[in-house]
């Protein structure tokens, strides 16, 4: 059975080497191919693959984005492997939200993609699992005392701390709640500090447990 795998990197020589390693195993084949967020949203239906391996910062947005829109839009959703230059602690977080199967360094070794891509086909995950489940821990556990800081936020502090639990960047942000990014970047270092945080993705892992809770309360 052959393996369909989608590519989006902005640069050239990048998918060419992905290209060339993937189609010169004999059960893989990059169906697809696209430099920016809305060429890879555009041609990702046609193709339908099993795995999309996404670079997470793109010109016109980020592979985050993409892993959440591709893995709604598409039956069955493809197995995301993001791929980044460097170790990203909020892009993790972001893979993790968004249901990414995996995360890759650029700096991998051809041999290697071809594991992962062959692993996440599979129905494999490629994150480690000590902070999978440390996430996923945290977003299961009760409350804390940051409920006392969360109170003195503003309400468009608030709508930042959402958008953030969302995996959307300062300039995300910026667009959907019409500000400036200087502004958002303000926003967030006033509720990361309300909040007692030092870290966009302690916040991120805050909000999003205590939507879940909120939900679960009906």
């Amino acid at each position: 059975m052959t393996i369909s795998v989608f590519l989006l990197d902005d640069h050239e020589m990048v998918r060419t080497g992905l290209k060339t390693v993937l189609d010169a195993e004999p059960d893989l084949r990059v169906a697809g191919e696209a430099g920016s967020v809305a060429e890879a949203l555009a041609r990702v239906a046609a193709v339908k693959p099993d795995v999309a391996i996404l670079d997470v910062r793109l010109p016109d947005g980020d592979g985050i984005t993409v892993c959440r829109e591709i893995r709604s839009m598409l039956e069955p959703p493809p197995a995301c492997l993001m791929l980044t230059s460097y170790s990203d602690d909020e892009a993790l977080f972001g893979a993790i939200m968004a249901g990414a199967a995996g995360y890759m360094l650029k700096q991998i070794s051809g041999t290697s993609v071809v594991d992962a891509v062959r692993t996440v086909a599979a129905g494999g995950s490629l994150l480690d699992a000590k902070l999978t489940a440390s996430v996923l821990s945290r977003l299961r556990g009760e409350t804390g005392p940051q409920d006392t800081g969360y109170a003195s936020l503003s309400p468009q502090e608030r709508r930042v701390l959402d958008l953030i639990a969302d995996g959307r960047t300062n300039r995300q942000i910026a667009e959907r709640l019409v500000l400036s990014e200087k502004t958002v970047k303000n926003y967030v270092s006033a509720v990361l500090h309300k909040l007692g945080f030092e870290r966009r993705t302690e916040a991120a892992v805050y909000a999003a447990r205590r939507n879940q809770q909120r939900n679960r309360r009906g």
